[in-house]
């Protein structure tokens, strides 16, 4: 690719080379890491996002009234224990969002056009919310995956809509949290970090007359290009500080590794271990976690009992008993491991407070009812977070509010000031935080 100035023509590497000077950073703070900003350190929160990309059966998750007093359905009936701890939330979705089961890319971006023809994917909830909050902890954000496809399928996805691939293996997480490479190991991956960050020397003092001499469209994109420079050198700068810190303790054994498809259910409840111990460690404080229920094959419902069929295959059930009855099943399994989670975060304590108090935990789905593909009227409970729970609230099923709102209510939790994010319209003032 050739450049062109008003008044001369040269080549893209010769421009790369000729704009070769390092760029100076003024000492900010985001290049303090985490661990030395202790003096006024506010109260860490964090957001767990769940998504089964094939949902549940309607008719057994929602309620049929709203507010406070409603009767919990058959599902959330197993939630009962922590009804105080979680609000359910019927008509949400996202607006034009509607292409199957592919729309589990765009849950946490509500991008519309999943996989049309020249679709491209926008940010995603918690790489925003990792923009946005700041290397605080070691990891800005944990992408996990259960029966995942990595190469096609993930929640989290770039500023510029490129697929983040997910972590499906519970004992390489453990290792990247707690397993301390030896002196060697570390300054290997100094020097690797040096490397990458000696790729943005390469612009020199040529900077600024060339940009004189370019129309104002290009100086924006060349603005915008060393933007984007100075941001990757600073997250190089703390990742060189984390690099040289010791990694948290645990007491808790390495995992052993799940690899056949049908154990799903086992699967999820190890990925949601290793998130607490990424929450407890305070390792990061933003987690994603995919269950590809659509890639799953033949799984264990309990015990010894496999389905007859693959999870998509039962998801179009067409309303055959039979295969109703181990959906049913299986969306039961869904919330006692909830169930379970939320167990595990409110015995855990934290300055004083429940884990599960400063724990957002999102569950839902990009399938309303899978079984006809439908996209609207998505199952979705927020836990956790220190709001106010114990409700139902009920939008219009018919004319559905922007899942999005919950997003920027999310936001405000972690302390994000942003009024708006993706296809927002605004935020949900009935879930006000205790």
């Amino acid at each position: 690719m050739n450049i062109r100035t008003s008044s001369s023509r040269i080549a893209r590497r010769t421009f790369l080379r000729s704009l070769g000077i390092t760029l100076a950073l003024p000492a900010l703070d985001c290049m303090t890491p985490a661990f030395a900003r202790t003096a006024d350190a506010k109260v860490p929160r964090r957001m767990l996002a769940i998504v089964n990309n094939i949902g549940v059966l309607p008719k057994h998750f929602f309620p049929q009234e709203a507010g406070r007093n409603y009767e919990a359905s058959p599902l959330l009936s197993i939630l009962d224990p922590h009804r105080e701890d979680f609000t359910v939330f019927s008509g949400l979705s996202h607006p034009n969002v509607t292409s199957g089961h592919s729309t589990g890319n765009c849950f946490l971006t509500s991008a519309r056009g999943a996989f049309k023809a020249g679709f491209r994917n926008t940010i995603s909830l918690d790489q925003f919310a990792a923009e946005k909050l700041g290397q605080v902890t070691r990891f800005p954000s944990f992408n996990l995956g259960v029966n995942i496809e990595k190469a096609n399928r993930s929640l989290s996805w770039t500023r510029d809509g490129v697929l983040l691939p997910a972590e499906d293996s519970a004992t390489a997480l453990y290792q990247k949290m707690f397993v301390q490479g030896d002196a060697a190991a570390v300054q290997r991956q100094l020097r690797r970090l040096e490397e990458r960050g000696s790729i943005l020397d390469t612009l020199n003092s040529e900077a600024s007359r060339f940009s004189r001499n370019l129309g104002s469209a290009d100086r924006a994109r060349l603005d915008q290009y060393l933007t984007s420079v100075r941001e990757v050198e600073q997250r190089l700068v703390i990742a060189r500080e984390w690099e040289t810190r010791p990694l948290p303790k645990t007491t808790s054994p390495a995992p052993a590794a799940i690899q056949e498809g049908k154990y799903f259910f086992e699967k999820f409840e190890l990925m949601l271990d290793m998130a607490q111990l990424a929450f407890e460690s305070d390792s990061t404080r933003l987690v994603t976690l995919m269950l590809d229920a659509f890639w799953t094959p033949i799984f264990k419902l309990g015990g010894q009992q496999d389905t007859t069929e693959s999870y998509h295959g039962l998801s179009h059930h067409g309303q055959n008993e039979k295969k109703l009855r181990q959906l049913e099943a299986a969306d039961r399994r869904h919330m006692a491991v909830l169930n379970k989670l939320m167990t595990n975060l409110a015995g855990k304590s934290e300055g004083g407070e429940r884990l599960l108090d400063r724990t957002m935990v999102l569950y839902g789905s990009n399938m309303g009812e899978a079984n006809i593909h439908d996209n609207t009227n998505l199952p979705i409970i927020l836990a956790g977070g220190g709001f106010k729970h114990g409700q139902h609230i009920a939008f219009n099923r018919n004319h559905n509010t922007p899942l999005c709102n919950l997003f920027v209510t999310m936001m405000h939790r972690l302390g994000i000031e942003t009024n708006s994010f993706g296809s927002s319209t605004g935020h949900i003032a009935e879930l006000s935080p205790i």
